[in-house]
C-alpha cells in the first residue's frame, strides 16, 4: 500500500531565473505569452498553457538558439508535461534545454545545474533511479563548486538526492542528506521558512520509515506549524504533512487522532477549483486503511476504488501507485474473506509491479507476500511456497541475508510450511529468523 510518507522533490528555480530574463527584456509578444501561460497552469487549465508555452517558444526560436529565454521556456513547458504525467514529452524537453545551457554557459554553470536538476526529477518520477542518481550528483558537485556548500540550491540538491535514496530504502544514506539540507536552509532561510518545513518533513517521513515515532513526530508537527504561521495551510505540501502525520498516527493505533488529519489534508487536495491532484489518492487509502483497520469496511472500499481510479487517470493502470491501491482493495476484501475478489486484484498489482520495477523489487516482494497470504488462507499451500520462496531470496538480495525483514519472510515461510505439514523445514527457516533477530541489538 502507498503510504503517503512522500517526501518532496524539489524542482530548480527556472521560473525565477525566468522573470528576472523577462523584467529586463522589452515589451514583447512572448512576455504576454508566458505570464498567460502561468496563470493557466496555476489555474489548472493546462491545454491552454500548453498552447501559449508552445505559442512563447516558437517565438523565441526566431532569435536563434543562444536566446537565453529559450532553455527557460522549454523549461517551463516541460514541467507543464512533467505534472501532468507526460514524462516523455518532458524528458525530450528538458535534454533540449540542458544541451543549449551547456553550450552557452559551460558544462559547470549554475544553469546547467538547474537543468540537470530538472531532468533529474523526470527520471525519477519514471523509476529511472540510476540515471536520475547521476544527474543529481553532477548537479550537487556543481552548485556546491560554483556556490558554496552552503548554499540554498546546494541544500534543493541534497533533498532531492535523499528522497532518491528513501524510495530506493536506502535510508542510511538518506537521512545525513536531509539533515544537511536541513541545516542548510534554516541557516540561509531561517528557521521559519517554508523550505525547511518541506525539508523537516522529509527527515520526518525517513524516521517513520524506520519506525522512530518519537523522532518523526515532532518534525512533522514543527513543519504543520511552519506553514501554518505563513499561511501556507491549504497548499500540496501542507497536505502531504497533514496526511503523512495522520498515517504516523494510524500505524501506532491512534484512530482518533489520525481521522481529522487524513480529512484536513483531503479537503485540500479537493478544493474547489484545484486541479486532481494524484497525492489525493494517496490520502484516499489512507482513509481507506484507517477505515479497514477498525473494520468499517463499507467506509473503506468506496475510498480505495476512488484511489485506483485517480492513479489510473493519472498515470494509467500500469503504474504503481495504481498497483498500490490494487494492494489495498485486495487486502480489504481478503480482511472480509472475499478470496475470490481479492486474488485478480493481487495478480494484477504484482503484474504492474514487476513491469514497471523488476523482478527483483522489493516492492514485488510485498505484492509477492500479498498474494502469498491470500493462498495460505485458502490452503493452497503449494501455490502459496514458491511465492514465499521469492519474497526470501528478494528481500536478501536488496537487504541483505541478516536484516530483520529477511527475518520476517521467513517466519511466514514457516507458518506456511507448517500448515502444510513440513514441520522438519519449518523449524530450519524459525531457526535462520532467531539467529537473525540475535545479532540485532535489542
Amino acid at each position: 500500500m502507498r503510504s503517503g510518507k512522500t517526501p518532496v522533490v524539489l524542482m530548480g528555480k527556472l521560473f525565477l531565473c525566468l522573470w528576472a530574463v523577462v523584467a529586463c527584456a522589452q515589451e514583447l509578444h512572448w512576455d504576454k505569452s508566458m505570464a498567460a501561460a502561468g496563470k493557466a497552469r496555476q489555474e489548472g487549465r493546462y491545454s491552454e498553457a500548453e498552447r501559449l508555452f508552445i505559442d512563447a517558444i516558437k517565438e523565441l526560436e526566431e532569435f536563434g538558439p543562444g536566446d537565453p529565454r529559450l532553455p527557460a521556456s522549454l523549461s517551463s513547458l516541460a514541467e507543464l508535461y512533467r505534472t501532468s504525467s507526460k514524462y516523455t514529452k518532458a524528458e525530450a524537453l528538458y535534454k533540449r534545454a540542458l544541451k543549449i545551457r551547456e553550450k552557452t554557459l559551460g558544462p559547470d554553470h549554475p544553469e546547467v545545474a538547474t537543468s540537470l536538476n530538472n531532468l533529474g526529477v523526470v527520471y525519477h518520477d519514471e523509476r529511472k533511479n540510476a540515471e536520475a542518481e547521476a544527474l543529481y550528483k553532477r548537479a550537487l558537485t556543481i552548485r556546491e563548486k560554483t556556490l558554496g556548500t552552503d548554499h540554498p540550491e546546494v541544500a534543493t540538491s541534497l533533498n532531492n538526492l535523499a528522497v532518491l535514496y528513501h524510495d530506493e530504502r536506502k535510508n542510511a544514506e538518506a537521512e545525513p542528506l536531509d539533515k544537511r539540507a536541513l541545516a542548510i536552509w534554516e541557516k540561509t532561510l531561517g528557521p521559519d521558512h517554508p523550505q525547511v518545513a518541506t525539508s523537516l518533513h522529509n527527515l520526518a517521513v525517513v524516521y517513520h520509515d524506520e519506525r522512530k515515532y518519537a523522532e518523526a513526530e515532532p518534525l512533522y508537527k514543527r513543519a504543520l506549524g511552519i506553514w501554518e504561521k505563513a499561511g501556507g495551510m491549504e497548499n500540496p505540501e501542507a497536505a502531504a504533512t497533514l496526511n503523512s502525520l495522520g498515517e504516523l498516527y494510524r500505524t501506532q493505533g491512534k484512530y482518533a487522532e489520525a481521522e481529522p488529519l487524513h480529512k484536513r489534508a483531503l479537503a485540500i487536495w479537493e478544493k474547489p477549483g484545484r486541479p486532481e491532484n494524484p497525492e489525493a489518492a494517496a490520502t484516499l487509502s489512507n482513509l481507506g486503511e484507517l477505515y479497514r483497520t477498525q473494520g468499517k469496511y463499507a467506509e473503506a472500499e468506496p475510498l480505495y476504488k476512488r484511489a485506483l481510479a485517480m492513479w489510473e487517470k493519472a498515470g494509467g493502470p500500469e503504474k504503481p501507485e495504481a498497483a498500490a491501491a490494487l494492494t489495498s482493495l485486495g487486502e480489504l476484501y481478503r480482511t472480509q474473506g472475499k478470496y475470490a475478489e481479492a486474488e485478480p486484484l493481487f495478480k494484477r498489482a504484482l503484474a504492474v509491479k514487476e513491469k514497471s520495477l523488476g523482478p527483483e523489487h522489493l516492492d514485488v516482494a510485498i505484492s509477492l507476500s500479498n498474494l502469498a497470504l491470500l493462498y495460505n488462507y485458502e490452503g493452497k499451500y503449494s501455490e502459496a511456497e514458491p511465492l514465499y520462496k521469492r519474497v526470501v531470496a528478494i528481500r536478501e538480495k536488496n537487504l541483505g541475508p541478516e536484516h530483520p525483514d529477511v527475518a520476517q519472510s521467513l517466519d511466514a515461510y514457516a507458518a506456511l510450511l507448517r500448515q502444510a505439514g513440513q514441520k522438519a523445514d519449518a523449524e530450519k527457516m524459525e531457526a535462520r529468523a532467531r539467529k537473525i533477530r540475535a545479532k540485532r541489538p535489542r
